[in-house]
This record gives C-alpha cells, structure tokens and sequence, in this order.
C-alpha cells in the first residue's frame, strides 16, 4: 500500500519544486513514486492540438493515452474523489499530493514567508510538520516538527520515519 504524503501551501511557497525535488530523492533511494495534484479552478489543460485534447473536448468521456513508458488517463467525472485515485495507485511506495487542503491524509505545511505560514490554520487538519527556511519557526511553531524547504534529503527522511511510526 502506497504512503500518501500531502504537500499544503499557497501559491509561490514552494509546494512544486519541493515535490519535484522530493520526487528526485525517493527515486534515488529505489522507491516508486505518484504525484496528484489539486487543480481547484479546473484550469488544467491538455497541450493544444494533441490528439489527446482533440478526443476530450469532442466530448469523449474518458481518453487513455498508452506509450512504452507510460499512460495518461483523462476521465470525465462529477466530484472525483481522492481517496479512490490514491488507492489506485497502493502498487507503489508513495503517493505525495499537492493542495487538496480539506482532505484528511497528512500533510506538510509550506511555507516561504511569515504571510503564507496562515497555512496552518486554513487546514482541517492539523499538518505533520512545516517546512520552510524561515529561522523564527522553531519558537513560532514550536509543536510541529520543523523541517529546512531546502533539506530534501532531510524531507525523505522525515516522510520516511513517519510512516514508520517513529515519534518527533
């Protein structure tokens, strides 16, 4: 079963770069890796004039596109529900998310300015950690295990002893 790992931020904190970096570290360390991300607006577009964008905008109610290496799904579906997409992908060792405030798996608050650190109270659920570079977070945020955004094999490390159930 795949370890599902959230990545909560606002725009410009970081939340991509760190994912992608994140993604970098966890494939050097032979572990197998999915990234979901929220497009909250519906702003995600296919590049113009694929066949695969041609197929969806036609009206096509799902559009799967199989390569050597790899298949890219495009599905057409009212409320489509995270949990079911992240067990989708249980075949391999993690599953990190990015956005998706609301959902209930843990999450990495990030942040890169003392405005953008609201983050933690605009979620639901209390984050498993902070990550950011700012110096004031370990009297600021004292409860919550504080991680350096740029310390990514500090971050794997941190995600991996988690779900190991290790205390912080």
């Amino acid at each position: 079963m795949a370890h599902c790992m959230g990545f909560a931020g606002y725009s410009g904190s970081g939340k991509t770069t760190l994912i992608a970096k994140l993604v970098v570290e966890m494939k050097r360390r032979g572990k197998q890796v999915a990234v979901m991300k929220h497009d909250a607006h519906g702003h995600y577009k296919e590049a113009s004039g694929a066949d695969s964008t041609i197929f969806a905008q036609s009206g096509a109610e799902a559009v799967v596109t199989i390569s050597p290496e790899s298949i890219h799904i495009y599905e057409k579906r009212r409320m489509p529900d995270l949990q079911e997409q992240i067990h989708a992908f249980d075949h391999l060792d993690y599953v990190f998310v990015e956005g998706f405030k609301r959902e209930k798996h843990p999450k990495i608050a990030v942040f890169r300015t003392m405005e953008q650190s609201a983050i933690i109270k605009a979620l639901e659920h209390e984050p498993v950690a902070i990550a950011s570079h700012l110096e004031v977070l370990d009297s600021y945020f004292s409860t919550l295990p504080s991680l350096d955004l740029n310390d990514i094999v500090a971050l794997a490390d941190f995600i991996e002893r988690y779900f190991k159930g290790e205390q912080f």
